[in-house]
């Protein structure tokens, strides 16, 4: 593997892929939105090309690179979090986006597609998930994402390319969204506010998101064809436990709302990952501790959270 190309390159993923790749000497072009106000957080390297392209024009960029890449990993979605996961016509569109990144990839030249999937796939399942746990999503982007990585495998199967969809629970990490639980539990505690949880009781599934970049690049170099693979920590613990962490990791003086909020209705209670054929296939095992972990994210957080209110003040 030399050279890649990413959709979807500002998240937490992306970046943190970003990287492991260059740490290896691996060309990366970088696809984000025309204007997108985290083209920023793009590491700056000579092994780094930023293009700035939507997901509904990704044909376009066939006349503007050559067809000399490796792997294409196909991050970007419109409308992954709150009340847009059930806008329909937004999802409907991703899925066509997803199978114009498939032929993007074969003019390119890549010899693997690799999607980003998500645990919403499932539905609402309560306990371990494997690859073979049976789909059941209950809105839309669920159903869009499993749609999407179904029929990237049947495309990719005409084209020859090898497909892996990697179905994803719980990420942390630098470069993480604030409306995520961990970062926004963060910013909450670094700015003073009182933060309240539930009791904290859900059995849950987090991985630092420099183990998700290096498992992501090992899937291109090992991954089998075909396969999904359900990814996290494959290590548990109760909900409480990863909010204290990042209390004593931001200050072990804080006071904790736990038990304030009630459980949203349908709760899942335990969402874990069997990682055990991604291991098999690639070797993966995760090397971060959630306290090494959120110590890197707290860090990170201080310092952009500064930033952020420096120039809210200047």
């Amino acid at each position: 593997m030399k050279k890649v190309i990413i959709t979807g390159p500002t998240g937490a993923v992306g970046v943190s892929l970003i990287e492991e790749l260059i740490a290896h000497d691996i060309y990366v072009t970088a696809v984000c939105r025309e204007n997108s106000q985290n083209i920023t957080e793009i590491p700056q390297s000579p092994f780094v090309k930023v293009l700035e392209c939507n997901l509904d024009q990704l044909q376009s960029l066939e006349r503007k690179l050559p067809a000399d890449y490796d792997v294409f990993y196909h991050f970007g979605w419109d409308g992954s979090f709150g009340a847009a996961r059930m806008d329909l016509s937004t999802q409907t569109k991703n899925i066509q986006y997803s199978l114009d990144a498939v032929e993007l990839a074969k003019k390119l030249g890549c010899k693997v597609f690799i999607g980003a999937g998500s645990q919403s796939e499932f539905g609402h399942v309560n306990g371990v998930l494997h690859p073979d746990t049976p789909c059941n999503p209950d809105n839309g982007y669920g159903v869009a994402k499993l749609a999407a990585g179904q029929m990237t495998r049947l495309k990719c199967k005409g084209y020859g390319i090898r497909h892996n969809w990697v179905r994803i629970l719980s990420i942390y990490g630098p470069h993480d969204k604030a409306h995520t639980m961990v970062m926004s539990t963060i910013l909450k505690m670094l700015d003073g506010q009182r933060v309240q949880f539930t009791k904290g009781d859900q059995i849950w599934d987090y991985i630092y998101n420099k183990d998700a970049a290096r498992a992501f690049r090992m899937i291109a170099e090992q991954g089998k064809d075909g396969a999904v693979y359900c990814f996290g920590s494959g290590k548990t613990r109760r909900l409480r436990e990863y909010i204290e962490a990042i209390r004593d990791a931001v200050d072990p003086q804080i006071e904790l709302g736990i038990g304030e909020l009630p459980y949203y209705p349908n709760q899942v209670m335990h969402l874990e990952a069997d990682i055990s054929s991604l291991t098999a296939d690639t070797g993966f095992v995760p090397e971060y501790s959630f306290e090494d972990g959120i110590q890197e994210t707290v860090v990170w957080a201080q310092k952009n959270f500064r930033k952020a209110n420096d120039a809210k003040s200047n």
